[in-house]
C-alpha cells in the first residue's frame, strides 16, 4: 500500500449510542414480607461513543472502513435498588489535530489537541429511575418506573488538521520535500516533477540543547488552489494549524521571488484570510546555484518578510534557517495555546 492511500484525513462515520436501561418497578418481598415498599433499581446509562486524542496516530486511516459505530446499551436497574449496568463506551482513537462535526449542519462540536484528551461525540441515553424514586407519603408503592432515554444516532465527520510548528508552503518542486529530509529524519517521496507530494509529511528538526519542532511539508500550492483547483482545499485545510509558514521559492524559478511568494499569499489568503495573521519567513532554496553578484542583486527586489537563502543538497544556510524558525515559533506560541 502507498503512502498516499496510508494518509487519510477525512471520514464520515454514523454514530449510535446506546439506550439507557429501563428503571425497575419492583416492590420488596421476602419470606417475612409479603407487602413491602418501592426497591426497583435505576437503569443504567447507555454508552457514549467517546474520541480521544492519540500522539502514536497522524491518520485516520483506522477509521476508514469503521462507517458505523455502535455503542452498548445500558441493562435494566432490578430488585434491591441495584442500578443496571452502563453500557460500554465505543472508543475513537484519533490524531492530534482532529476536528469533529455534524454531517448535516457542519457545526464544529469540538477539537482534540492534546495526547490522552477526550470528548464525548454522541452522548448515550440516561437510564431511567426505579420506582422507589415516586415514593411519597401518599403514595408509598408506586408500580411505575422510567423508560431509559434512547440514544442517538448521528452522521459524523471527523477531519484531521496536521498540528505542526512550521508548515512549509510552496509550488510544486520547491524543494520542500527535500529540506524536510535533510533537517529531520522523515523520508518524503523526492523527484524532480510536480506533486511528488500528495499526503503531508510530517518531520521533527533538532535544534540545539536536546530542543527540536515540527516542521509539516504540506503538498504544493498551485494557482486556484483556494477554488479547488489540483489538490487544493483539501491541503489548504492543513496549513491552518501551524504556528509559522515558511514560504519556499526556488532561485531557479521563471518568475521573480516576489511574484512567486505573493501568489502563494494570494491563495492562503482567498482561503483564509486568518492565515495572514500567522507569522511568515521566506527561503530561497536551490540558491547554490547563485553566485555573490546575482544573489545581491536578487536582494533587491525581495518583499519584505524576513528572507534566507539556502541550498538542502549543499547544506547551505540551514542552521541559520533553523535559527530564524525557532525564534519565531517561540516569539508566537504562549503555554495557553493549544
Amino acid at each position: 500500500m502507498s503512502q498516499s492511500s496510508n494518509f487519510v484525513d477525512y471520514v464520515k462515520i454514523c454514530c449510535r449510542s446506546g439506550h439507557g436501561g429501563a428503571g425497575s418497578s419492583h416492590l420488596h418481598r421476602d419470606i417475612l414480607t409479603s407487602k413491602g415498599g418501592p426497591d426497583g433499581g435505576d437503569g443504567g446509562r447507555g454508552g457514549h461513543i467517546i474520541v480521544k486524542g492519540s500522539s502514536q496516530l497522524w491518520t485516520l486511516l483506522h477509521l476508514k472502513y469503521r462507517k458505523h459505530i455502535i455503542a452498548e446499551n445500558g441493562f435494566p436497574g432490578s430488585s434491591g435498588q441495584k442500578s443496571g449496568r452502563t453500557g460500554i463506551d465505543e472508543i475513537l482513537e484519533v490524531p492530534l489535530g482532529t476536528i469533529a462535526r455534524n454531517a448535516e449542519t457542519g457545526e464544529i462540536i469540538f477539537e482534540i489537541t492534546r495526547d490522552g484528551e477526550t470528548k464525548i461525540l454522541t452522548p448515550g441515553g440516561r437510564g431511567g429511575l426505579g420506582n422507589w424514586h415516586f415514593k411519597t407519603s401518599t403514595k408509598q408503592t408506586p408500580r411505575y418506573s422510567q423508560p431509559g432515554e434512547p440514544g442517538k444516532e448521528e452522521w459524523m465527520v471527523l477531519e484531521l488538521k496536521i498540528l505542526a510548528d512550521v508548515g512549509l508552503v510552496g509550488f510544486p518542486n520547491a524543494g520542500k520535500s527535500t529540506l524536510l529530509s535533510v533537517l529531520s529524519a522523515a523520508k518524503p517521496e523526492i523527484a524532480d516533477y510536480a506533486f511528488t507530494t500528495l499526503v503531508p509529511n510530517l518531520g521533527i528538526v533538532s535544534y540545539r540543547d536536546n530542543r527540536s519542532f515540527v516542521m509539516a511539508d504540506i503538498p504544493g500550492i498551485i494557482e486556484g488552489a483556494s477554488k479547488g483547483k489540483g489538490l487544493g482545499i483539501r491541503f489548504l485545510r492543513h496549513i491552518e494549524r501551524n504556528s509559522v509558514l515558511l514560504f519556499m521559492v526556488p532561485a531557479d524559478t521563471n518568475r521573480s521571488i516576489t511574484e512567486e511568494y505573493e501568489i502563494l499569499l494570494n491563495e492562503l489568503e482567498q482561503y483564509n484570510p486568518e492565515l495572514m495573521q500567522k507569522p511568515r519567513i521566506l527561503a530561497v532554496s536551490k540558491s547554490d546555484m547563485l553566485d555573490d553578484e546575482l544573489m545581491t542583486e536578487m536582494k533587491r527586489e525581495l518583499p519584505a518578510i524576513p528572507t534566507i537563502f539556502i541550498s538542502s543538497v549543499a547544506q547551505k544556510g540551514l542552521v541559520e534557517l533553523k535559527d530564524m524558525l525557532w525564534k519565531v515559533i517561540n516569539e508566537h506560541i504562549t503555554p495557553t495555546e493549544s
